[in-house]
């Protein structure tokens, strides 16, 4: 979101750490992932930095999570190589746990990042707010 709302601009990770307050070790990780996943363009070097790597009309929230976060196992017995659950096939939650994944994908998969930044001065806003917040020690 914070390239998105920097078009066609270079943006350092620690600015992105700054105004969100997350690790930026952890965001130098996520970068590298989604530059490899070309969502992000990764300039490396003293000025360098990441923006996007594809327009953010492109950008499919859906598509990025399943990229980032891979198969994701809400109950143990999604996975049968890992499962231990005794009632496996006879129970009624792993249904209705496929099915809630299904939905919740289902949404994200109807918005791009650009919707994502249709309220960009707000966002703005408050991620400066936050920034200042956090070094004031607020």
């Amino acid at each position: 979101m914070y390239c998105a709302l920097h078009p066609n601009q270079l943006v350092r990770i620690q600015d992105v750490a700054d105004a969100h307050g997350i690790s930026k070790a952890h965001l130098l990780k996520a970068a590298r992932q989604l530059g490899q996943l070309g969502y992000l363009e990764n300039v490396r070097g003293r000025t360098g930095g990441v923006r996007l790597g594809r327009p953010p009309e492109r950008i499919i929230i859906g598509e990025v999570v399943r990229h980032t976060e891979g198969d994701l196992e809400v109950v143990e017995c999604f996975n049968p190589s890992t499962n231990t659950c005794p009632l496996i096939g006879v129970c009624k939650f792993s249904t209705l746990f496929r099915a809630g994944l299904r939905a919740f994908f289902a949404e994200l998969d109807k918005v791009t990042l650009a919707d994502m930044i249709t309220n960009g001065p707000v966002l703005m806003e408050r991620l400066e707010t936050h920034r200042e917040a956090l070094e004031s020690g607020c």
